[in-house]
């Protein structure tokens, strides 16, 4: 996190092209295929999401954050199996080290489903923590949700054709229930945090990932040169980056960029929201067939030795999940850890 970042920009698409006339669509994936390609991250502009919603979960977001801090861990998530609710900063870890930043996780409102040996990540499925001091958080975020998921599988419909496949092409490995993950955060202050990592060095592991920024910069970006480029927030757009699945499903044809945010300085905070939009636990990640002129760009899938991925989604997102939120799985998993130890992340 000491090198110094570079004067590069990300692109920026105007999605509302994706709906546009057939010419216009037509242009628009000739040119997301260079994106996809060339960057792991864009802006998103003509996203169709209302102003009025943004400006709503930002502000709610801020009144959750203000509360007492009884009040918020009232529903810390180390009080649920499925990995769900209020985090203090430095509960959640990146490569072992702590992240500054205190957030609420929800992901798609549901049941607990009964998990087998063979079906380990069923533990991951029940229902989401809510405050009880504000009750307007939950039809609020499950709507936000809603529209960000929308805006993913959309994403994922551009990209498939830009990758020259049907439409749908990912459709398969997400529905029925696609991995709706939903975090509103808060970065404190450098005077607060202590240390300037908000979140390490890390790939989003997976398909799409929307997020919103409000105000305060703090995102960068390691591009394949390994140069480090600052993403700040810019009004009216989301920041859109493809995860390790995509990576994979296209044999490093698109990229899935290594990304960390730095905290931010003393005196401030930075507010963000993030969704992660991932596939169904129970899919399996194949290798698309790739067009002949887009297969002789493809570039492998970058292998880590601290943090292995694998093609089983399920076993993927739990050992995700096991290994930043350390307290959750010694309470409610501990015949688990045997999967951190195994990839070497124990």
């Amino acid at each position: 996190m000491t090198t110094r970042p570079q004067a590069a920009h990300l692109p920026t698409v105007d999605f509302s092209r994706f709906y546009g006339a057939p010419a216009e669509r037509e242009a628009f994936i000739e040119e997301l295929t260079s994106v996809l390609h060339d960057h792991g991250f864009f802006y998103m502009t003509g996203h169709g999401v209302p102003q009025r919603l943004i400006d709503d979960v930002l502000a709610a977001s801020k009144r959750f954050f203000a509360l007492p801090e009884d009040e918020k861990l009232k529903i810390e998530m180390v009080r649920s199996p499925h990995f769900r609710g209020y985090n203090r900063a430095g509960y959640e870890r990146t490569r072992g080290e702590r992240d500054w930043r205190e957030q609420l996780d929800i992901n798609t409102e549901g049941e607990p489903v009964e998990a087998g040996p063979d079906t380990p990540w069923n533990r991951l499925y029940g229902p989401n923590q809510w405050p009880e001091a504000l009750p307007e958080l939950k039809p609020l975020l499950l709507r936000y949700q809603a529209e960000v998921t929308r805006i993913g599988i959309d994403v994922l419909k551009a990209m498939a054709l830009a990758l020259g496949q049907p439409e749908n092409a990912f459709a398969e490995i997400y529905e029925p229930s696609p991995s709706q993950l939903l975090k509103i955060i808060r970065y404190p202050g450098r005077e607060a945090a202590g240390s300037d990592q908000g979140v390490g060095a890390h790939k989003d592991g997976g398909f799409v990932t929307v997020l919103l920024q409000d105000t305060t910069p703090g995102l960068r970006i390691r591009t394949e040169a390994g140069v480090w480029i600052d993403a700040p927030p810019v009004a009216g757009t989301f920041v859109i980056n493809s995860g390790e699945l995509l990576e994979m499903a296209t044999n490093g044809f698109v990229r899935a960029d290594v990304h960390d945010v730095v905290t931010p300085p003393s005196g401030t905070e930075r507010f963000s929201v993030a969704f992660f939009l991932g596939a169904r636990y129970h899919a399996r990640i194949p290798v698309i067939p790739l067009p002949e002129e887009l297969k002789r760009s493809e570039r492998g899938v970058t292998v880590d030795p601290l943090n292995p991925i694998f093609r089983e989604v399920g076993i993927n997102h739990l050992k995700s999940r096991l290994r930043s939120h350390p307290d959750v799985a010694a309470k409610h998993h501990p015949d688990l850890l045997h999967l951190l130890e195994k990839t070497g992340t124990a």
